[in-house]
């Protein structure tokens, strides 16, 4: 009898495959946890080099997905994450997984502890297969005179945007190997665009999820400050300190979010708002999420620096919404704006004391009040004890390549007393949320009735962090990537990822998730990275 070899069963694919997809195909066994870590792991292999979007791999990620295996074939499951393979920003404590926040101090740093959204990822079956890169302690280390660059830590180095993942060639600029294309913001997002996992969480204090989401053509829900609890986080500042979802989709995105959230005694800002029934945010996954919505458009300083393809999207989007039934205000601008702008963030050398009356103190202040809160947290294991003890280590350290930016954000917040800067602290705190919040956001809100206000890209990342308001952001075209200086001859920078982003005021998730995928389902345009396939 002739026996005919049997064709290799071909594996799950996981390159753009949602979590719903996932999980339907872990609960019909046509694959495993193993099985989808593996390929994960595979693509990490072929394709990192070239992007520095992860700092550590779980060294134990293939015993989690044996695990999250074992479990299911018993018929426990354990969440709506079970066996799903999730990364997370290398400033949020793993235990068993190095932590460094991009910090040369903390290299190789095992925590002692699980920050409380890590717990709920677990609970919730997510199986933690990364470390992302980021802006070195979430960009609060060089400020002016010479900033760092976006995504540069002294761990890892530079991290490059899958778009365009080359070096910037022009000569002056590219000597230290800095991305052509940024990855912006913190939270990176590189791997979840090339599927080096399923999505990633993100951390934002003013733009860190919003911008680099922007930037890797990703969904992104940055919450209401609170709604995710933010122990074990390595902080800037609780007052506007938040973890969130990144995702290829709002789908995506809304059911990480669900898994995030939880109440949390050790962070009691988690009691502001409400979560949905059983956390579950796919309720709102209404495709007529936009009939009847009323959406305002701040065209006063947010519109009017577009460039002319970005003008182009933005009335595209705005076209969108109407044909999808949304009532469309225009404008609908924030009273205040000019105020708003000209009333900074203390953040660089420039601001240092005796030269910061004409910008908050927020960030600097709560800086040194929360690291120090954080760092007494991880007991004996801290590599340094305080602030002044970590900018005294990276002085000694810079032959090792530390601080290669200078550390002149964590020098203006050490200079902070925390007794006596306490109440120009305060009255600058009260002013953020009175300019960007009371008379700005929720004045515009309120004078019109809306459900959200509609910004190009990130651009409402400032103005809604610093009252801690919620923003759901979907991916929507190209833009020119353009050079000042321009590039040499014969260099063409790629096109730029470009997306709209919906904000509204405290608590509005459930609606702005509405919104947000009515107008993804109308428009799907987001497009992976071609260079990674």
């Amino acid at each position: 009898m002739l026996c005919l070899a049997q064709p290799a069963k071909q594996p799950f694919p996981v390159v753009e495959t949602g979590i719903p997809e996932l999980r339907a195909a872990l609960a019909a066994g046509r694959t495993t946890s193993r099985e989808l870590v593996t390929q994960y792991l595979t693509r990490i292999a072929l394709y990192e080099n070239k992007l520095h979007a992860v700092i550590t791999v779980n060294p134990k990620v293939l015993e989690e997905a044996d695990e999250r295996d074992r479990e299911r074939a018993q018929g426990r499951a354990r969440g709506p994450l079970h066996g799903i393979p999730i990364a997370l920003k290398d400033n949020i404590l793993t235990r068993g997984i190095v932590t460094t926040g991009g910090a040369l101090a903390f290299d190789n740093y095992l925590p002692p502890y699980d920050a409380t959204l890590v717990k709920n990822l677990r609970d919730a079956g997510a199986i933690i297969i990364a470390k992302t890169t980021l802006t070195e302690l979430a960009n609060w280390t060089a400020g002016a005179p010479s900033p760092m660059i976006g995504n540069y830590n002294a761990v890892r180095g530079f991290a490059y945007n899958p778009y365009d993942p080359r070096r910037d060639p022009r000569p002056g600029i590219n000597s230290d190997g800095r991305p052509v294309l940024g990855t912006s913001g913190s939270s990176s997002g590189a791997g979840t665009a090339v599927s080096f996992w399923s999505a990633n969480v993100g951390t934002e204090t003013s733009g860190s999820i919003l911008s680099p989401a922007n930037q890797n053509m990703l969904a992104a829900i940055k919450p209401t400050v609170g709604r995710v609890s933010r122990y074990g986080v390595i902080p800037i500042t609780a007052d506007q300190d938040t973890a969130g979802p990144m995702a290829r989709t709002v789908t995506d995105a809304a059911i990480l979010l669900g898994a995030l959230e939880g109440a949390d005694a050790k962070d009691p800002a988690t009691t502001k708002c409400t979560p949905p029934a059983n956390r579950d945010y796919t309720k709102f996954l209404k495709k007529d999420g936009l009939k009847g919505a009323r959406i305002g458009v701040p065209r006063a300083y947010y519109y009017a620096g577009l460039s002319a393809e970005e003008q182009r999207l933005m009335t595209e989007a705005i076209d969108v919404l109407k044909a999808q039934g949304a009532e469309i205000i225009d404008p609908a601008d924030i009273p205040n704006i000019t105020a708003v702008n000209e009333w900074g963030v203390c953040g660089g050398a420039n601001n240092g004391r005796g030269r910061n009356a004409n910008c908050s103190i927020a960030f600097a202040y709560g800086m040194k009040r929360d690291f120090n809160i954080f760092l007494a947290s991880l007991g004996a294991t801290a590599p340094v004890k305080t602030l002044t003890e970590l900018r005294e280590w990276n002085v000694r350290n810079t032959g090792a390549g530390a601080i290669r930016f200078g550390q002149s954000r964590l020098d203006i917040s050490d200079e902070m007393d925390l007794v006596g800067d306490r109440a120009r602290y305060a009255a600058d705190r009260a002013k953020d949320i009175e300019l960007a919040g009371t008379n700005g956001i929720d004045a515009v809100m309120k004078e019109h009735r809306l459900d959200a206000l509609l910004f190009p890209s990130a651009s409402s990342a400032s103005i809604a962090a610093r009252p801690g308001y919620p923003t759901v952001m979907v991916p929507f075209g190209f833009v020119p990537n353009t050079l000042t200086p321009p590039p040499p001859a014969g260099f063409e920078p790629r096109p730029s990822p470009f997306t709209v982003s919906f904000t509204a005021g405290a608590c509005s998730e459930p609606k702005l998730i509405e919104l947000g995928y009515s107008f993804e389902q109308a428009t799907k345009r987001r497009v992976p990275p071609p260079l990674f396939p």
